[in-house]
């Protein structure tokens, strides 16, 4: 075989157990070697891939977006690129890139070989490729439990997602960028590094996952039932149109509130409020069609 590749699937997933064995296949159908490692813990992913980072040629992690997260600071500690096979709900970073969600289709992007840099988000020194926000979705994060992900999968999202909706109230927040300074009244604030989030919402009309810049966007009214009147914006990223959409575009952000908030990064909490977002350009290697 050509190539060995580290092969790391979140085995916590709703498949568990066949997702491994269906990853190894689908890597072997196209002569690419799989060294398969076993981890238990998403904060163990990175010091896996650099242990084992000798010997490979390429780390590929199977999982949705939270997994791939857990997996950056450790492909660009060990060097190597990073091949994903979209084993998630969401899967917005393989939305973003133009990955297949099928694993063959993913397995041949792997195997073509084509790489592209891509940038990393940073908030507080935690990475993020898509999105890290305060407000509705972190509160969403913390009520997703892996529990209800296995067992209702993307219609856990619809359930939650209602609830936090139907308790959801403003809160106030001090917002720092090149542009100046701003306080406001907000029922999120979140800031994207790639294009998509929310399982395809687009984070900005323009945005992109190798642009060097953080696109922010902070939801200043007052009732969250609003959001159903901007939902086909959100979708295209068009909501800074919107009156009540605070809409920034900035290489770096403070951000603090009154009391610690919590923080979502690619759907887990990983840090509070205050929170300093920077970017790394061109950080991470991908496999990209």
């Amino acid at each position: 075989m050509s190539r060995r590749a580290l092969l790391i699937v979140n085995a916590k997933s709703r498949s568990g157990a066949a997702q491994v064995q269906a990853a190894k296949d689908a890597l072997i159908s196209h002569g690419i070697e799989p060294v398969h490692v076993e981890c238990g813990r998403r904060e163990d992913l990175s010091p896996l891939i650099v242990k084992h980072r000798d010997g490979v040629d390429c780390a590929v992690v199977g999982g949705g977006d939270g997994t791939l997260n857990a997996a950056a600071l450790g492909v660009i500690e060990a060097g190597l690129p990073l091949g994903i096979l979209p084993l998630g709900t969401a899967n917005d970073l393989a939305r973003t890139l133009d990955i297949p969600f099928d694993l063959d289709g993913a397995a041949q992007v792997i195997a073509d070989g084509h790489t592209r840099k891509i940038d990393l988000g940073l908030v507080n020194g935690q990475p993020f490729f898509n999105v890290a926000s305060l407000g509705l979705s972190a509160e969403l994060a913390q009520k997703l439990t892996r529990n209800i992900k296995r067992r209702f999968g993307r219609l856990g999202y619809a359930l939650v997602a209602m609830n936090v909706l139907a308790h959801a109230k403003p809160f106030r927040a001090t917002i720092e960028s090149e542009e100046g300074t701003v306080r406001v009244r907000t029922l999120q604030i979140a800031v994207g590094n790639g294009r998509f989030y929310g399982g395809g919402n687009a984070v900005e009309k323009d945005a992109a996952i190798d642009d060097q810049h953080l696109d922010l966007y902070s939801l200043e009214f007052e009732r969250a039932w609003k959001l159903a009147l901007m939902a086909r914006s959100f979708r295209y990223g068009e909501h800074g149109a919107w009156s009540e959409v605070r809409a920034i575009r900035a290489k770096e952000f403070d951000i603090r509130t009154r009391r610690p908030r919590s923080i979502n990064a690619d759907g887990e909490i990983v840090t509070h409020t205050p929170a300093h977002f920077s970017i790394r350009p061109c950080a991470v290697t991908v496999f990209a069609p």
